[in-house]
């Protein structure tokens, strides 16, 4: 299903390009596009315990199973990290669940305003406790 969606950003593996507090539209559903980033599904952790969905740039395309992704944080020395290099592995398709479309400005009220208004129904929070694992 694709709609637009928002998300905020919580955790320094994306500095420089995205910070803490940062908005994101995102565009969920959408088929993933080299280069970009996207919301993604992680793998549980080592005890079996879910992971926040992350925002992670799609690197390539696995060339064992072109179904699958590599996904990668941009500041590989963020304290915490979670991505295919972590993971050592690509991720399926089914858990890439949105493409970031752009940032939202900090303030910019009528931004916010103008997105209730028009986007109504399609306007969806993703559940995003938080965005990037490890960051507190």
């Amino acid at each position: 299903m694709i709609g637009l969606g928002l998300a905020k950003v919580n955790g320094r593996s994306m500095e420089p390009t995205l910070h803490t507090g940062d908005r994101l539209l995102v565009l969920r559903g959408a088929r993933p596009k080299l280069g970009r980033m996207a919301i993604v599904k992680l793998p549980p952790d080592d005890q079996g315990m879910p992971r926040p969905l992350a925002v992670k740039r799609v690197t390539m395309v696995d060339p064992a199973d072109p179904s699958r992704y590599w996904v990668e944080a941009d500041n590989q020395g963020a304290q915490g990290v979670v991505d295919s290099w972590t993971l050592g592995t690509s991720l399926p398709r089914d858990d890439i669940k949105g493409r970031v479309l752009f940032r939202l400005p900090q303030r910019l009220p009528l931004v916010a305003l103008l997105l209730g208004t028009f986007l109504g129904p399609l306007r969806q929070r993703l559940p995003l406790a938080s965005l990037v694992r490890g960051r507190r």
